[in-house]
């Protein structure tokens, strides 16, 4: 790769995630104040300057005095659990009642307030943890437009890869992914509707996990799909994924999927034994395997590395690609249409845009702004469905749990008695294209993106100096399951590197 460089400034913390930051506290070697303000300095070294990633929309102008607070409470001696004091990035379609926008990438929104936290939120204040700020995003998590550059935002600009400023970042949840990579935070919160979290994650070398749908409340998130949407943890370790996922994890009456999730473990139920592959059944979906045989090959070792430590290995599964994508977009579409009145009424009632068409009259009225390089056809398409009483509407979701759930992991998982499903999580970055718009290729992300199942993604290696990942499925609820198997395949495999900021991967 061409111009490789490193950031100009200095970090005490690179590299560290929240288990060692907290230790660390816990220890006196380091307090939450000294961790906010090396955080800070890193973003404005790598995020404003330097490389220029452009993965933070905004900084908590509150994080110093509330790591100051916090620090004040551990020397009191109450501390609010293993997250107190850890800083932790939040993508900007998640609501804080603080001084920060909640604005999705939109201007429209630019400058609008939550009156009150998104429940993850809450509960990630309640833990102790600081909101260092917020990430940007694709913009409207990537429902605008089918020839969307993922990573961008009319208010954020263009997110970058720090493994190749010249490579996309995937998305929607871009700017966490890039920011947790170039260590300026140890933690970071996504959210998925299809591929948001496990993407990204994979492309910029990070654990990404998209819980079960209902697991994580959706409280307070600028809605997509009440079917699919979900927020998730987005980490350098599957430690601290657990951590996050943990800490966020628990029913809230104002989501009523939330009802339907088993007690939500305690971080200590959250188990990651080394030996956690020994005994499991693995099955491997040939099917979406991408055909570069680099990346194929690195996740062909994965499995031989799990066979190793254990695992019983059933390859392959007949898990067939998914023939329910049209009616999967027509279900977001509907569900988008009907849910974002819902949510901007009440995490923002003094926004003029109050509907799915305000939003598209916007667009209209600052065109130049926001949509110099890609509209917004998936926006209008979905203002001309009708409500969810639609008989289309219900016909495709009944066609997308079918196939994803009925006919697709249900039936492979119960027949071969798997305890998860492998597969590379996707192709690597792609080439920033705002002309043609994102250059995807194979993704395993719908079938448990459809059946609202978990998904966790782990680094898998490198194709040229990419990162790619391995993806472990499982049934419902199976999250500490996924966690402990990514854990035991992480400590074998070491596959993370810190990213070179190599300024672009053609020849000059």
């Amino acid at each position: 790769m061409a111009g490789t460089r490193s950031p100009a400034s200095s970090f005490a913390h690179e590299e560290a995630g929240a288990v060692a930051l907290a230790l660390a506290m816990a220890e006196g070697r380091a307090t939450s104040e000294r961790i906010v303000r090396d955080c800070l300095a890193r973003i404005e070294a790598i995020d404003r300057k330097g490389p220029r990633l452009l993965s933070v929309i905004e900084i908590n102008p509150d994080a110093l005095a509330i790591a100051k607070a916090l620090d004040g409470e551990r020397k009191a001696g109450r501390l609010r659990g293993p997250l107190h004091g850890v800083p932790v990035l939040v993508k900007d379609n998640i609501a804080t009642g603080d001084r920060m926008s909640t604005s999705a990438g939109s201007l429209a929104f630019d400058g609008v307030r939550a009156p009150r936290d998104a429940h993850v939120v809450k509960r990630l204040r309640d833990a102790g943890a600081v909101i260092l700020g917020k990430n940007n995003l694709s913009e409207w998590a990537n429902i605008r437009s089918s020839r969307s550059v993922s990573g961008w935002s009319a208010r954020g600009g263009l997110t970058r890869n720090p493994y190749a400023l010249d490579r996309s970042t995937s998305g929607s949840s871009s700017g966490t992914a890039a920011a947790v990579a170039a260590s300026l935070a140890s933690l970071g919160v996504g959210t998925e509707t299809d591929g948001s979290i496990v993407s990204p994650a994979s492309i910029c070398g990070l654990v990404g996990l998209k819980p079960t749908v209902g697991r994580l409340s959706r409280d307070g998130i600028v809605p997509i799909s009440p079917s699919q949407d979900t927020p998730g943890p987005m980490t350098r370790s599957v430690a601290d994924a657990a951590l996050l996922y943990a800490a966020m994890a628990g029913r809230d009456g104002a989501d009523a999927a939330t009802s339907a999730a088993p007690d939500k473990p305690g971080p200590a139920a959250i188990a990651l034994p080394d030996d956690a592959l020994r005994g499991a059944r693995i099955g491997v979906a040939r099917a979406y395997f991408t055909g570069f045989d680099e990346l194929d090959a690195l996740i062909d070792q994965a499995i031989v590395v799990m066979k190793r430590a254990g695992a019983e290995i059933v390859d392959p599964v007949d898990l067939a690609l998914p023939t329910y994508s049209d009616a999967e977009l027509r279900v977001l579409l509907y569900e988008l249409k009907a849910s974002l009145p819902r949510h901007l009424a009440t995490f923002a009632p003094g926004a003029k845009v109050k509907t799915l068409a305000d939003a598209i009259a916007f667009n209209r009225a600052n065109r130049e702004r926001e949509m110099p390089w890609f509209g917004q056809e998936l926006f209008e398409k979905a203002e001309a469905y009708g409500g969810l009483d639609a008989k289309e509407y219900l016909d495709s979701l009944a066609e997308c749990r079918k196939g994803a759930r009925d006919d697709g992991l249900d039936r492979v998982l119960k027949a071969n008695r798997l305890d998860a499903l492998v597969a590379p999580t996707g192709g690597p970055a792609w080439l920033i294209d705002p002309v043609n718009g994102d250059h995807f290729a194979a993704s395993f992300s719908s079938p448990a993106a459809v059946a609202g199942y978990p998904h966790l993604t782990v680094p898998a290696g490198f194709v040229r100096g990419l990162p790619v990942g391995l993806s472990f499925v499982g049934p419902a609820w199976s999250e500490a399951r996924l966690l402990a198997f990514g854990h035991a395949y992480e400590k074998i495999s070491a596959n993370r590197r810190p990213p070179t900021f190599a300024r672009r991967t053609t020849p000059e």
